[in-house]
């Protein structure tokens, strides 16, 4: 017996809206309705470029509500294109902002 869907976090590290990316994780959470509440992160193209002199008691309110999303959730969908061979620049900065805690173990990502 399920005791509730699981929250998903999914994440697209495309700064575009109407991304394959985006598709993809809509996809998802359409598909798995049932089972799972996804939230799809969309504000990744608005964090502050990481700085860790930012990161402390006057942490920017966007990264606050993005570290909540992240300890919330059951699991993790990150869902991104490569560029040159590596990770799109905007999702590396989402990461780098969670460096400093534990919000991100890695027994919670899934990465498409």
């Amino acid at each position: 017996m399920m005791k509730g869907k699981k929250k998903i976090l999914a994440i697209s590290g495309s700064t575009k809206k109407n991304s394959s990316n985006n598709s993809i994780l809509e996809f998802i959470s359409e598909s798995y309705k049932e089972l799972l509440e996804v939230k799809i992160y969309d504000d990744i193209d608005k964090l502050p470029h990481f700085n860790p002199d930012l990161d402390n008691e006057s942490l920017p309110s966007i990264i606050t509500d993005l570290r909540n999303h992240i300890q919330s959730a059951d699991g993790i969908i990150i869902c991104t294109p490569e560029y040159v061979f590596s990770l799109p620049g905007s999702l590396k900065n989402a990461i780098e902002w969670n460096v400093s805690t534990t919000v991100f173990p890695i027994n919670l990502l899934l990465l498409l």
